[in-house]
């Protein structure tokens, strides 16, 4: 794809703030630069803006390059820097399946950026690409895609993914992967080399279980990548969140661990809530959550649906008693 025709013209000729620790990189004596408090405490000296040190460990896990990743407060900063690079106001729109993860709508709507939903396939939540591809048009700039999909948490297959953003070249074609870590198809980080349009989001909050350290990562080409930065705010992550990150990529081992026992769970606390008069359906799960068809709740194509997210077994053991008792 062209990248300079689908990026808005103002972002383009951007002059992208420089700060103190962009221009200086390395270790100094005497730091008076930055207009810093000089008494140290361990925080009185601004994170580094590009989180290096955050990116050196997560690349060789991801089998991606540093200059491909972007790291952002949540997933959330991540996906309004889409709309804010990409989508002219008034003017642009963008495409989404539903039901699906609600910060896309979210951010459409606070960037004046058309919504446009198309539905899922009734009961088995599949992507219905022709109806997609009849919302596109010249004005269409995003696709987005959640893969593991949220809340009906079931993935679509790599080869599916693929042909859509081959079918879309002139568009961005965004596949949220904030659940690929308990699903069995492949993350489609091993396709960034071959799609200029393409750009993948993960995040720390499930599978490292880090949702409170607010780290979102979005993964694309390294020019692409350049836009993030020179659109985010200068110091978009505190050092507290890439101490801890450091702390956490040290052992990977831990996260697959956890993955493991969630996985484990899942299936046990499906076959329970099936024993239960008020559960009608579970469908398929790649995510670390199901989602139950029972007698409450409404939510496009998920009505009379809850969705459990899997827990410890004290707590599934828990909440099957809770729900025994309806």
């Amino acid at each position: 794809m062209n990248l300079q025709q689908i990026i808005r013209p103002n972002i383009l000729a951007l002059a992208p703030y420089s700060c103190a620790r962009d221009e200086f990189k390395g270790e100094a004596s005497v730091y008076v630069d930055a207009n810093e408090n000089p008494y140290n405490n361990g925080i009185n000296r601004y994170p580094d803006p590009r989180q290096l040190k955050v990116k050196e460990l997560l690349a060789p896990i991801k089998g991606v390059a540093v200059e491909q990743i972007f790291l952002g407060n949540g997933s959330d900063e991540a996906i309004d820097l889409v709309y804010r690079i990409f989508c002219r106001p008034g003017v642009d729109n963008v495409v989404a399946p539903a039901p699906t993860y609600g910060m896309y709508q979210v951010c459409a709507e606070v960037n004046d950026v058309e919504y446009r939903a198309v539905p899922l396939q009734a009961e088995t939540f599949a992507l219905d690409v022709e109806a997609l591809a009849a919302q596109v048009d010249a004005n269409t700039k995003v696709i987005w895609v959640c893969s593991p999909n949220n809340p009906s948490g079931n993935a679509y297959s790599q080869e599916q993914l693929i042909s859509i953003v081959q079918r879309f070249p002139d568009q961005i074609v965004v596949v949220d992967e904030a659940y690929i870590d308990f699903s069995s198809v492949p993350s489609m980080t091993s396709q960034l080399a071959k799609f200029d349009n393409l750009i993948i989001l993960q995040t720390f909050s499930k599978a490292w279980g880090c949702a409170a350290m607010r780290l979102g990562i979005a993964m694309a080409s390294a020019e692409i990548i350049t836009y993030f930065n020179n659109v985010k705010y200068p110091y978009n992550v505190n050092e507290l969140t890439q101490n801890q990150a450091i702390k956490v990529l040290s052992d990977v081992t831990k996260m697959r661990r956890h993955v493991e026992e969630i996985l484990s769970q899942r299936e046990i606390l499906r076959e329970l809530l099936l024993t239960l008069p008020c559960v009608k359906k579970i469908y398929p799960s790649d995510a670390n959550f199901l989602l139950v068809k029972v007698t409450r709740h409404k939510v496009q194509l998920c009505q009379n649906c809850l969705r459990i997210t899997v827990g410890t077994p004290e707590e599934n053991a828990e909440l099957y008693e809770a729900m025994k008792a309806l």
